[in-house]
């Protein structure tokens, strides 16, 4: 099972980041660049003959917001026995990334079709993901120490949330969408444990 969430993104540690992006021909909305992903990951298992399991299309993009700052793509799924990472950040928005990565499992279908299934796995080698970056436990972000640990209680973990949230929301200079996404996170962990 992969240890990756669909928000905020999650990059493979193994692929660095582009430092500039192209400019996109693809003329696809983010709806039906996502429905083209994942039919392609559907007809890319069906043509293989092998499941594709823990499919996780990871990026920035929420309910309030389809046009973030950063607008990778990491699609993470498990495939004959190898987890695999098709990562895109090449062009200026979220669906032209994902159009791309439709494309890449659309040539994984053309290399299944003439290579068959040896010549992909050795394709998917090169997309091997390596673990995700570690994520801080839910203590460490709030920044609880061990004197408080077994008195920790709902009213304070909501006191530092509020304080931590004034701090890291992206409308401050301090703040960033990455860093409110793991203050979330860390905030249902917390609640979660705590049993509020």
């Amino acid at each position: 099972m992969l240890d990756v969430l669909p928000y905020p993104l999650t990059w493979p540690a193994n692929m660095p980041r582009t430092k500039t992006q192209l400019r996109s021909q693809f003329r696809t909305g983010l709806p039906s660049a996502l429905k083209n992903v994942r039919k392609s990951i559907a007809a890319f298992s069906s043509d293989s003959g092998k499941a594709i399991a823990d499919l996780v299309i990871s990026s920035n993009v929420t309910l309030g917001d389809d046009r973030p700052r950063d607008i990778g793509v990491a699609v993470w799924f498990t495939w004959d026995g190898l987890s695999v990472c098709i990562a895109v950040d090449r062009y200026p928005n979220v669906e032209s990334n994902l159009q791309a990565i439709h494309l890449i499992l659309e040539a994984r279908r053309t290399e299944l079709r003439h290579g068959g299934l040896n010549i992909v796995r050795a394709t998917f080698t090169g997309f091997q993901a390596l673990p995700a970056p570690a994520q801080r436990s839910w203590r460490d972000v709030f920044g609880f120490n061990s004197e408080e640990a077994d008195r920790i209680n709902r009213a304070m973990i909501d006191g530092r949330y509020r304080l931590l949230a004034a701090e890291r929301h992206p409308d401050r200079a301090s703040g960033s969408h990455e860093l409110m996404a793991e203050l979330n996170r860390a905030r249902a962990e917390a609640l979660a444990e705590v049993g509020a």
